[in-house]
């Protein structure tokens, strides 16, 4: 039976042989559990990267903005920040 150590870190490097059988490649996601006294590791569900940008859509903006406009928000931020630090 395959077996690791844990480090002071709390990681453990996965034996070549279970990372065969379970078809793991670097950088893979891993999911674990635990079922009484044991841990199960399983790879982790991942669905398609349309998934992921579905979650993220309420980021996005209705308009362009202009590069101008985007200068004009950094110099108000900056204004902002010297104002604040000169206050403490």
């Amino acid at each position: 039976m395959p077996s690791s150590t844990l480090t002071s870190k709390g990681q453990i490097t996965l034996p070549r042989a279970v990372r065969e059988r379970l078809g793991l490649k670097q950088g893979d996601r891993l999911e674990f559990s635990v079922d009484g006294e044991h841990i199960v590791l399983q790879p982790a569900r991942v669905g398609p990267a349309t998934h992921v940008a579905g979650l993220l859509k309420h980021l996005r903006r209705r308009r362009a903005i202009s590069v101008e406009a985007m200068r004009s928000a950094v110099r108000r931020r900056a204004r902002a920040r010297a104002v604040g630090s000169r206050r403490a």
